[in-house]
């Protein structure tokens, strides 16, 4: 496929954006700016990947005529250099066209990521811990930020729920494939016999909403203020901070307890439910186009799995792509990148079977 006359397009409306982002009075309009900005540095991006594009291929075919020249010595060296550049040209073409494709809704935002122990107990509840241990190592590494939101603690350091923000570069897009039912195999510390158990924790990965795109009226919430719960701790159970707010229209519950203050619980309580809302809402819509879309996590059942973290093995396992990666010990550590990647040329496959790019 010819991919310059899109790049053309792309050229043409990066220099549309530049004008946009110089223009005075920009900023009036903060949500615009954001989306001004996103799109800028989405499409430059796209083109300065072009541009090293053209370069590794001028690079490579420089190479092949010095390795059939009659120079032995600089003919060696030009013919070692040939297999980088080959996988260089893969890499930057697989970028180009994953970028060329029209962005899944929201994808570049920021993301509401929500942890839920599900079968197993105190086990389960130990997992969910794990993972929000695991995704905040992958956070630090790569230069995102989390944001606690609100975290329901049980026995033994488990986590019953976390609901927490992760903002920087194209979030979601990065953890998206993260929604799922995540199983664990491994010997809980409670277990005497040195038995294997099995234990679940759900996870779901949600496009921040922002206010233009749901709009919550006042005289649909009912706002509550209680005193924080949890196991004890700096302003735990010391005033009434935590917020509880229930949407009236869909009777959704939400609360926060982890803020510094009560204003800051509610205004995360909101966000948090105008996330859901939207996602409640992109849901209904897909499902005009297709009965058989199955829900982001289900119920939490053993049989609902995308992956297995099995620890005597030390493997991980996801199993939408038949992939095992022999490294438990390093994945849960954050060092979840590969997978990320393996399952993004996944979904591209996937979306350019279905798409028409014109």
């Amino acid at each position: 496929m010819d991919l310059y006359p899109l790049i053309e397009k792309k050229t043409s409306r990066l220099a549309e954006l530049e004008k946009e982002v110089g223009r005075e009075g920009l900023f009036e309009n903060a949500a615009h700016a954001r989306e001004v900005l996103r799109e800028h540095a989405r499409i430059k991006r796209l083109v300065d990947t072009w541009q090293s594009l053209l370069s590794t291929r001028k690079h490579l075919s420089e190479n092949r005529e010095l390795a059939n020249g009659s120079d032995p010595e600089m003919a060696e060296l030009a013919f070692a250099e040939i297999p980088a550049l080959e996988t260089e040209i893969q890499r930057l073409e697989r970028e180009i066209r994953l970028d060329l494709l029209p962005p899944t809704p929201g994808e570049d935002r920021d993301a509401i990521v929500e942890i839920r122990a599900g079968t197993g107990g105190l086990e389960a509840a130990l997992f969910a811990a794990n993972l929000y241990r695991m995704y905040c190592r992958y956070a630090e590494a790569n230069g995102l930020k989390v944001e606690p939101m609100d975290i329901s603690e049980s026995e033994l350091g488990g986590i019953k729920e976390a609901v927490f923000k992760v903002s920087g570069d194209e979030v979601f897009r990065r953890l998206r494939y993260e929604s799922g039912v995540h199983r664990v195999q491994r010997v809980p510390a409670t277990e005497a016999q040195g038995r294997i158990h099995t234990s679940t924790a759900t996870v779901a990965v949600l496009p921040e909403a922002q206010e233009v795109d749901i709009e919550i009226r006042p005289q649909d919430l009912r706002i509550e203020v209680c005193r924080a719960g949890g196991p004890g701790g700096q302003g735990v159970n010391t005033t009434d901070s935590a917020v509880q707010v229930l949407h009236l229209p869909t009777g959704k519950i939400v609360r926060c307890q982890d803020g510094r203050s009560q204003q800051q619980n509610k205004e995360r309580a909101l966000q948090i439910l105008r996330t859901r809302l939207l996602e409640e809402k992109r849901r209904e819509e897909e499902e005009k186009y297709s009965a058989h879309r199955k829900s982001l996590i289900g119920s939490g059942g053993r049989e609902e799995k995308i992956r297995t973290y099995n620890f005597p093995q030390n493997r991980v396992t996801d199993h939408r792509i038949g992939l095992t990666l022999y490294s438990l010990d390093r994945f849960m550590e954050g060092n979840i990148q590969e997978l990320i990647e393996v399952l993004q040329t996944h979904d591209l496959e996937e979306r350019l079977r279905s798409a028409t790019l014109e």
